[in-house]
C-alpha cells in the first residue's frame, strides 16, 4: 500500500485544503486591489415605507455611498404621490439615509415601486412596507428586476426568505469570515475537533449578532473590523506554531479560540445587518432569517471546501511545509487588511 493511502483521510484532506487556500488568497488579492467603489456596491439599498395614517406614509431610504457620493438611486411610485415634508439626508458610515413623509392620492396597494438607477449598479434593494392594519410586505429588487407591485398584504414567509437570502449572500462576500473558517480547518487535526470548533464559532457569533442587532450591546464598526482581521492573523500564527511542534490552547482546544473570536465576528455580521435595515414589524423574524442564512452559507462553504479537498487528494499530495506556507499566506492577507482598516480608523 502506498504512503499516500496510509495517510488518514482527514489528514490528507487538510493538505489538499492548503492548495485551495492558495487559490483563495489569490482571489482575495485581486479583490483587494480592485476599485474600492465596487465593494460598496455589493451592499444593498433599503427602502422602508410605514403607513402612519390613512394614505400617509413615512419613508426611509438608505443607499450605499462611494466616498462622499451616494449611489444615484431614486424611489419612484407609479401612482400619484405628494411629498408633504422635505427630504432630510444624513450620512451614516458608508450609507446615506434619507427620510420624508408622503401622501398618496390613490391607494398604494396595487402600485409599482421602482428603485430607479438600480439597473446601473451591482447591488440589490430591499423594500419593506408596513400597512396601518399591521400587514407587511417585503420584496428584493435587483438590477435585472428593479420594480415590484405592492400587494394589499403579504406573508411572513416573504420576510423570512428574503433575509435568509441576504444572510447567505453576506457570508459569500465576507472573505474575512471565510478565511477565518478556512484557518480553523487547517489548525484542527480531526473531525470531532472540527465539529466542536465550527459549532463554537457558530454559537458565539449568533449570540453577539442577536445582541448587537437588537441594540443590547453596541461596538463601533471600524474597530470591530480591525479586530476581525487581527483574529485571522493570530490563528495563522497558531498554525505555524502547530507545524513547528509547539502547543497552545488554540492547538489543543481550538473550540475555545473559535468561540472567543466568534463573539467578535458576530459584531461584524451585526454591522452588516444594521446597514441592511430591519423591518420594524418583523425584527425577530428578520434577525432569525439572516442568522439562518449566515449559517447555511457557512456550512455550504465548509462542505464545499471539504469535498474539494477530499477529491483533490486523488490528484496531488502537498508536502508538509505547504501547511506552514499557507498559514503565512493567510497571515499576509489578514495583515494587509489590518493595516487598511487601521488607516480607515485614523482617517
Amino acid at each position: 500500500m502506498s504512503r499516500r493511502a496510509d495517510r488518514p483521510l482527514f489528514e490528507r484532506a487538510r493538505y489538499a485544503a492548503a492548495g485551495y487556500v492558495w487559490l483563495f488568497a489569490l482571489m482575495i488579492g485581486a479583490a483587494l486591489f480592485s476599485q474600492a467603489a465596487s465593494a460598496h456596491e455589493v451592499r444593498p439599498a433599503y427602502l422602508s415605507i410605514q403607513e402612519e395614517a390613512p394614505n400617509e406614509y413615512s419613508v426611509l431610504f438608505k443607499t450605499p455611498m462611494r466616498g462622499n457620493a451616494r449611489l444615484a438611486l431614486t424611489a419612484l411610485f407609479s401612482g400619484r404621490i405628494e411629498t408633504v415634508t422635505p427630504v432630510v439626508s444624513r450620512p451614516n458610515d458608508d450609507a446615506m439615509v434619507q427620510t420624508w413623509r408622503m401622501r398618496t392620492l390613490e391607494p398604494l396597494a396595487g402600485q409599482n415601486v421602482l428603485v430607479d438607477g438600480l439597473q446601473n449598479t451591482m447591488t440589490d434593494a430591499l423594500v419593506h412596507m408596513v400597512f396601518a392594519n399591521g400587514d407587511s410586505w417585503t420584496a428584493r429588487l435587483t438590477p435585472g428586476s428593479p420594480s415590484a407591485t405592492i400587494p394589499a398584504s403579504h406573508s411572513a414567509w416573504a420576510v423570512f426568505s428574503t433575509y435568509v437570502r441576504q444572510g447567505i449572500e453576506h457570508i459569500a462576500f465576507g472573505l474575512d469570515h471565510l478565511l477565518f473558517v478556512t484557518a480553523l480547518m487547517l489548525i484542527v487535526r480531526d473531525r470531532l475537533k472540527l465539529v466542536k470548533a465550527i459549532t463554537a464559532f457558530t454559537l458565539a457569533h449568533s449570540i453577539t449578532l442577536s445582541c448587537a442587532t437588537l441594540g443590547w450591546i453596541t461596538l463601533p464598526s471600524k474597530p470591530v473590523e480591525l479586530m476581525v482581521a487581527l483574529s485571522i492573523v493570530m490563528v495563522a500564527a497558531e498554525i505555524v506554531r502547530m507545524e513547528r511542534g509547539e502547543t497552545s490552547l488554540a492547538i489543543t482546544s481550538p473550540w475555545t479560540v473559535a468561540f472567543a473570536f466568534g463573539l467578535l465576528h458576530g459584531f461584524g455580521f451585526a454591522g452588516a445587518l444594521v446597514d441592511l435595515g430591519l423591518p420594524r414589524s418583523n425584527v425577530p423574524l428578520a434577525l432569525l432569517a439572516f442568522n439562518v442564512g449566515v449559517e447555511l452559507g457557512q456550512l455550504a462553504f465548509v462542505a464545499a471546501l471539504s469535498a474539494a479537498a477530499i477529491a483533490g487528494r486523488r490528484v496531488f499530495v502537498l508536502p508538509r511545509r505547504a501547511i506552514a506556507a499557507t498559514a503565512y499566506a493567510i497571515g499576509i492577507v489578514a495583515t494587509f487588511w489590518s493595516f487598511g482598516r487601521m488607516e480607515a480608523m485614523v482617517l
